[in-house]
């Protein structure tokens, strides 16, 4: 999201051919991701760079999963920022099959908005030194897609995509609008569900499951 420096972006295309992953998207670069100190930091890993998808934020509608990486934990009253760690986050998806799923990391600066962080399904975060909490950009990149590239799929199973989720939401949301909540706890309820939801990976045949339940309901 918005990276600032090129070099990074050069160093997060080596890690990424480091650890077999080739799909990158780079959302409104503040750098050029093709200039000099790129390619230097990409080494080997150049034709990453230039096959990136250089995109907008609308982008991030098109996942069927969205994971955001965050430094910044939530709590109680931060619901959208409370975060897996990395070793929940591969049990989650070690029986993932197929799918459009994308991990968002954010600035090198600000990292990720409230508000993009609210647009994922649910967020993660690495375990790192409570005197020193973010990491430069590429190092998160790599400590992720090292994780990630231990996963050896075996029984796999179709996980609801983006549209089915979609449908659900808007399910849940209109019967949170038709309860006796007041309008702020309504919009909590709204960031619980989708964070509840978003980290049960749930199947098709459990979002269709929910359809019924729904659809009962007078």
């Amino acid at each position: 999201m918005e990276p600032e420096k090129s070099g990074n972006v050069g160093a997060v295309a080596r890690a990424m051919a480091n650890f077999g992953f080739n799909k990158l998207v780079i959302i409104n670069p503040k750098c050029n991701p093709l200039d000099e100190e790129a390619i230097r930091r990409a080494k080997h890993a150049k034709n990453m760079l230039k096959k990136a998808k250089i995109a907008k934020k609308d982008i991030l509608k098109k996942f069927d999963v969205l994971i955001a990486t965050t430094a910044v934990k939530g709590d109680d009253y931060n619901v959208a920022r409370c975060s897996l760690d990395l070793e929940e986050l591969k049990s989650k998806l070690k029986t993932c099959k197929g799918g459009n799923i994308g991990v968002l990391f954010g600035r090198e600066g600000i990292g990720l908005t409230n508000k993009e962080v609210e647009q994922a399904d649910f967020t993660v975060t690495i375990t790192t030194s409570k005197k020193y909490k973010t990491m430069n950009l590429s190092h998160s990149v790599a400590v992720v897609l090292y994780e990630l590239s231990k996963l050896k799929n075996k029984e796999k199973v179709p996980y609801a995509t983006q549209k089915d989720k979609e449908i659900l939401f808007n399910y849940i949301n209109k019967t949170i609008n038709n309860s006796d909540e007041d309008k702020s706890r309504k919009s909590v309820q709204k960031i619980v569900w989708k964070r509840v939801i978003g980290k049960a990976m749930i199947t098709k045949r459990e979002c269709f499951s929910l359809f019924g339940f729904y659809r009962s309901l007078k």
